[in-house]
C-alpha cells in the first residue's frame, strides 16, 4: 500500500511516498522514507506524529493513502506569544 510521510523544516518540506505492506505502523513508514537520516534533527522520543493532522502513537497501523506527519516542537508558548502581543498593543496606547 501507499503512505506520504511529512515532515516540514522552516526553509523547506519533505513529502516522501512510501510502498509499505498492509497494517505497517507509523514509526516504520517514517523509518522506510529515510526522513531518520535526510533530516537528523528528528527525535522520534521528543517529537509528536500525527496521521493527517491527529496525533497518534507510533505504533499506529496505517491504511491506504495515509499522510503521517513528523511535527516539529514549537518554539515559542502561543499563551506566552499571544500575552506579549497583548501588553504591546496596551503600551502603545
Amino acid at each position: 500500500m501507499r503512505v506520504e510521510v511529512a515532515y516540514a523544516r522552516p526553509d523547506t518540506q519533505h513529502l516522501v511516498a512510501v510502498e509499505v505492506a498492509e497494517g505497517t505502523s507509523v514509526e516504520a513508514a517514517i523509518i522506510a522514507s529515510g526522513l531518520l537520516e535526510a533530516c537528523p534533527e528528528i527525535d522520534l522520543t521528543r517529537q509528536s506524529v500525527g496521521v493527517f493532522s491527529r496525533i497518534v502513537p507510533l505504533e499506529t497501523p496505517l491504511t491506504e493513502n495515509d499522510r503521517v506527519e513528523i511535527y516539529r516542537p514549537l518554539q515559542v508558548d502561543p499563551k506566552a506569544q499571544r500575552r506579549a502581543r497583548a501588553k504591546a498593543q496596551r503600551d502603545r496606547r
